[in-house]
């Protein structure tokens, strides 16, 4: 069985250097900070910046052609002012706007910008998941 978590994830930037000042300006601070790759410690996993010809290489792919997929990452937050405060920083510290917050059809609030890499970022208000304290989140129970 392999265990239903996440440990780490790992985005292929370009200019690794232009993406640890992005981070940096959203106020992010590496917990190793080496001349390949930087690793962010968040909530009880990691995140990976990799330069793109590297990490192709780690995952034994030719050139900077990498695995792609359509993904999010997502940040909760517990107030619409938080989320509007995030993507306000985000977009001052580079990013690209791709929506800006507003109520959703879901019944909360959320936006989404790109990093300079192009990763899309979500950041949001979901009343039905309410971040805990430390800003993890724990799904409820089924009702």
């Amino acid at each position: 069985m392999t265990p239903q978590r996440v440990t780490l994830i790992t985005l292929g930037v370009a200019d690794l250097e232009r993406s640890k000042a992005f981070y940096a300006a959203l106020g992010w601070e590496p917990k190793e900070d080496l001349e390949e790759a930087a690793f962010y410690q968040i909530n009880g996993m990691a995140l990976g910046l990799f330069g793109l010809k590297d990490l192709a290489k780690d995952q034994g792919r030719p050139g900077t052609q990498l695995g792609i997929g359509g993904s999010t990452l997502g940040q909760n937050f517990p107030t619409e002012a938080e989320v509007d405060a995030a993507f306000d920083k985000a977009l001052a510290a580079g990013a690209t706007e791709l929506k800006r917050p507003e109520k959703v059809f879901w019944g909360g609030y959320s936006g989404y910008y790109a990093d300079p890499d192009g990763h899309v970022w979500e950041v949001a208000m979901n009343p039905f998941w309410p971040p805990n304290e430390d800003g993890s989140l724990t799904l409820p129970d089924a009702g």
